[in-house]
């Protein structure tokens, strides 16, 4: 017992002491943190008492390289895409509509008796030499894959036609919206569709190429203009690549970094913060672009601006610089992609115009194409 009573009283003696230390030292080395509040934020910003409080939170801000320039775009679509079928006249003398009903606009030939094709001349190759026979077209409809069975027309010697018309890669000139410090870019701010369907060409990808305008036609109410170019094909014009076709825009990436430099120093680019959409503004802004042989930031004025679009079509604007009304009438063909500027911040891109008033068109939101790009 006695034993027992001496270890209470040493256990007793030692916490005391702890006590008295831990005391000491905290008053003498504070320990450094952050202070509570004494009552709950409100959803108004202030304490339950009436006390305002600062908020602490921070948005990070995005800086682009507003661009303009035109670009010229090779895109590489699935396959071969079916834009239409009609008669042919068979060797017989006998019309015959042999992809009547069993192929639509829109539908892309992927694969001829399960041989890959990629291009219109592949495809009249392997129709002519499968064409005794029936063949199985492999169809891409819409993300599905079906089958289809074709019996060719024999419409001449050796000759095999199945009544289809088809389009295959794409070309044409378009506008530049934005260079990122990674060498990240956007384009158009609408999708590369085919002429005849209006569909969006699926893609597997494609090049950028430089470009060189060489004219225009001035735009007329009724009949939207056009830009006039050149695409470089040579290999030391490659730009970049092309890793999306989307209806809000074609999305890709600069070749190296010293192909970015060289855009960055040839067009005197300079970085502009991102706008987020809440602060685009009715009223005066400008559109960008070197469709004059030089950089011009022309004026336009905001005239409506839909918050909830999430598509291409987001902000109308109107032309209102006389300059490029003098130049171009307004908006023409191959101006997609051309920046907004509005108080010293990118907004967006035009994306369209009103086919019965070339001077007004439509705009896409830079938030919505960084969205696009980052998906």
């Amino acid at each position: 017992m006695k034993r027992k009573l001496v270890y209470r009283r040493i256990l007793l003696f030692v916490l005391a002491v702890t006590l008295v230390f831990s005391v000491y030292f905290m008053n003498r080395y504070p320990i450094i943190g952050v202070e509570m509040p004494d009552s709950v934020q409100t959803q108004s910003g202030q304490k339950n008492g009436g006390e305002p409080m600062v908020s602490v939170n921070t948005q990070s801000e995005t800086f682009l390289y507003p661009c303009g320039f035109q670009v010229g775009i090779y895109l590489e679509t699935k396959g071969v895409m079916i834009i239409g079928t009609d008669e042919v006249k068979g060797e017989d003398g006998v019309n015959y509509n042999p992809a009547l009903n069993k192929v639509k606009p829109g539908d892309y030939i992927t694969k001829v008796n399960d041989i890959d094709v990629s291009s219109k001349s592949q495809l009249l190759f392997l129709i002519n030499k499968y064409g005794n026979e029936d063949v199985i077209l492999s169809i891409n409809r819409n993300e599905k894959d079906i089958r289809v069975k074709i019996t060719p027309v024999q419409t001449g010697e050796d000759e095999y036609k199945m009544g289809i018309w088809v389009r295959d890669d794409t070309q044409g000139i378009g506008t530049m919206t934005y260079l990122t410090s990674e060498g990240k870019y956007g384009a158009l701010g609408h999708g590369i569709s085919d002429i005849d369907t209006g569909e969006l060409l699926d893609s597997e990808g494609g090049i950028l190429y430089q470009a060189n305008v060489w004219g225009l036609k001035k735009g007329e109410d009724g009949s939207p203009g056009a830009l006039y170019g050149m695409i470089s094909y040579e290999k030391n014009k490659i730009m970049g690549n092309i890793n999306v076709n989307s209806s809000i825009g074609i999305y890709g990436n600069v070749s190296t970094e010293e192909e970015k430099e060289t855009l960055i120093s040839q067009y005197n680019l300079e970085p502009l913060e991102a706008a987020a959409t809440s602060e685009i503004q009715l009223g005066k802004a400008y559109i960008r672009s070197y469709i004059s042989g030089e950089m011009c930031d022309y004026e336009v004025e905001i005239e409506k601006i839909n918050e909830n679009s999430n598509g291409n079509k987001g902000i109308v604007l109107h032309v209102t610089d006389e300059r490029l009304l003098d130049l171009t009438n307004g908006i023409v063909q191959g101006m997609s992609g051309s920046p907004l500027i509005q108080n010293g911040k990118l907004i967006g891109a035009v994306t369209h115009v009103f086919v019965n008033d070339c001077t007004r068109g439509y705009g896409i939101f830079i938030e919505t194409m960084l969205a696009n790009s980052e998906n």
